[in-house]
């Protein structure tokens, strides 16, 4: 389909991010492309949590696995010139809907001054939004792994767990487990305790900031005794993380270089890269 075969308006596609779901935690520029739109696209999940924002808009809503029939309906309808948001729970661009999109305008032919106009807003993630209720685990490198293997092989993900696991990120899991997928959170276990001691503080939250929402801390060998679902993400802290008082912390480093007092240690310069040798010459004492 040819930008010349719609309809002469350039229509307006928004892809927004509306975070864990909460209204106060959308960011008001994805509340006013939900308000300017006419149309709203979504999974029928993520729909209900704004349906209280869709009075009088029309609405197309889909199942899991139906994700290309709601990127091409929201690309069919803005092509006609009309006002449409795709919306996705956390941030659109983190496993959500807006990679589908651009693939499906790519496929059509579309460029970024073609029609529609695409607009991008983004959301509260949901591994941003669980670690706000555990403490702080992503003061350091962190990354994101999702255990669905319904699009990605099994094999390809085991890889990036271990890679994950020897590099010494945090690693958020996405899509942990579901009714019919129990092995792939008990694998990622298993391959992380290869690098990691057992006592490594792990997270379990469950619909992080919706009903019924439930927050766990544990750590490497015993958190797949809790409930693990759809639902939950789990982050699995590094060599760094550190439980404190009940809040899981990973340093972000600032002891290699400074005293408590705000002082240069030894060796070390501000604003310069660490010195090794004079870390590890501390290190030994």
């Amino acid at each position: 389909m040819s930008d010349q075969q719609t309809d002469s308006r350039r229509g307006l596609l928004s892809v927004v991010g509306i975070g864990p779901g909460s209204d106060d935690l959308i960011a008001p520029k994805a509340l006013q492309a939900i308000q300017d739109a006419e149309l709203v696209v979504g999974y029928s999940t993520y729909i209900k949590l704004v349906k209280h924002l869709l009075k009088g808009k029309e609405i197309v809503r889909t199942g899991m696995t139906e994700e290309i029939g709601r990127a091409r309906a929201a690309i069919d309808e803005a092509r006609k010139g009309r006002r449409v948001t795709v919306v996705s729970s956390g941030d659109a661009g983190v496993y959500g809907m807006l990679s589908l999109v651009f693939q499906v305008l790519a496929e059509d032919g579309w460029t970024r001054d073609g029609n529609p106009e695409l607009r991008i807003i983004p959301g509260i993630s949901a591994i941003n939004s669980c670690a706000s209720l555990v403490g702080a685990p992503l003061g350091h490198d962190f990354c994101a792994i999702s255990l669905s293997d319904l699009l990605t092989p099994w094999p390809t993900i085991r890889k990036k767990i271990d890679r994950a696991a020897d590099a010494d990120f945090i690693i958020g899991l996405y899509n942990p487990a579901s009714g019919r997928r129990q092995r792939q959170i008990v694998e990622a276990q298993e391959i992380i305790s290869e690098y990691q001691e057992g006592t490594t503080p792990v997270a379990i939250v469950k619909s992080a900031y919706r009903k019924p929402q439930q927050v766990v801390l544990s750590d490497l060998d015993n958190f797949l005794d809790y409930e693990i679902g759809m639902n939950t993400t789990v982050i699995v802290g590094s060599t760094q993380t550190i439980m404190h008082d009940g809040f899981m912390v990973t340093p972000r480093g600032y002891t290699n270089k400074y005293t408590w007092d705000g002082e240069v240690l030894d060796g070390q310069q501000p604003a310069r890269s660490l010195n090794l040798d004079a870390l590890a010459q501390r290190e030994k004492h």
